[in-house]
């Protein structure tokens, strides 16, 4: 039997629900692993508070991103061993694994290998953030050189990880904070343009910064009223990539800035990229060399025990962290 959490209902952080369960043996294409550290991404508090558009039969597990080491693999599963140190590259939805746990079944695929000298902290701590900031910035924004990407939500891990690719790529990312209190945090980390977006005017900010231009690419995960500002920001012909709704007001298009500046709005969801396994692939060897090189780097805001997972729901909500919240087990 192991320990895993389960929702029997969605609503508040208090609705988690600890539960021995049976794991049982892995099948093809799948390996049974030990829990070692889970990564918090909003994509599970929206899970658990009903907001999610897709809801799963109740009750279900939860869980998007972990590191541990494999104990049993399945046939067919060739690239892995038992007693590998391995964290996951989510390619899945919230709902459809016990990554809240101390044993999980997994998708063999959606493995990669921790390097020595790294921990299951910061190895649970890179890929959601990394693979969302790739896929929305090189996969499918193609994001080159010279350009200017704005940055919503700057001090999240996602963020984060994107402002760091976009230098790595040549970019300058413009990162956008909702008031000066992260500012010297954002600042310590390397941040050299930041704006305060309900303390400045963000669209002449925005202009100062380009020549009058305006941006070439915006990365939002909050949406809400705030995305006509940002399309407004946005220089003719950019590019404008939704990937959440931390705003839960209705997101305002500004259709007038859309069709005489040509500009392009995308969806974008992690998972609907890493079910491709080429991209997985690319993913992956991208985001590896960053790591191995030292251009990417995780920070980590707070850790967590798993019997702690309640309080570890609230902090994220609360919106305090500068980084990835890891709930070790």
């Amino acid at each position: 039997m192991s320990r895993s959490v389960r929702i029997y209902e969605f609503g508040d952080a208090d609705v988690l629900r600890f539960e021995d369960v049976a794991v049982g043996e892995p099948a093809a294409g799948e390996v049974r692993l030990r829990i070692h550290a889970i990564g918090l991404n909003r994509t599970e508090i929206t899970l658990r508070s009903g907001r999610s558009p897709v809801k799963p039969q109740l009750p279900t597990c939860i869980g998007f991103e972990a590191a541990g080491v494999i104990e049993e693999i399945g046939i067919d599963v060739t690239d892995v061993s038992i007693g590998d140190r391995v964290a996951l590259v989510p390619a899945y939805s919230a709902a459809q694994y016990a990554l809240y746990g101390e044993v999980a079944i997994i998708p063999a695929r959606a493995l990669v290998a921790i390097p020595d000298g790294v921990s299951f902290i910061e190895a649970a701590a890179t890929w959601a953030a990394y693979g969302t900031a790739w896929s929305g910035l090189v996969s499918m924004g193609a994001l080159h050189a010279g350009q200017t990407v704005l940055v919503s939500a700057a001090s999240s891990s996602v963020g984060l990880a994107a402002m760091q690719i976009a230098k790595r790529l040549g970019a300058h990312p413009v990162a956008l904070t909702r008031t000066s209190a992260k500012l010297d945090a954002l600042r310590a980390l390397g941040v050299s343009e930041v704006i305060c977006t309900a303390e400045q005017d963000v669209v002449a900010e925005v202009k100062a910064l380009t020549g009058g231009r305006g941006a070439d690419f915006v990365f939002d995960p909050v949406g809400g009223p705030g995305f006509e500002m940002l399309a407004r920001a946005t220089a003719s012909g950019g590019i404008l990539v939704l990937y959440g709704a931390l705003d839960t007001r209705p997101t305002t298009v500004p259709p007038f800035d859309i069709f005489a500046r040509d500009l392009t709005i995308r969806g974008l969801a992690l998972a609907s990229v890493t079910r491709h396994e080429t991209k997985l692939v690319m993913l992956k060897q991208y985001v590896s060399e960053g790591l191995a090189s030292g251009a990417f780097h995780p920070t980590v805001a707070r850790t967590f025990t798993l019997d702690q997972i309640v309080e570890a729901h609230r902090f994220m909500e609360s919106g305090e962290q500068l980084g990835k919240i890891v709930v070790t087990v």
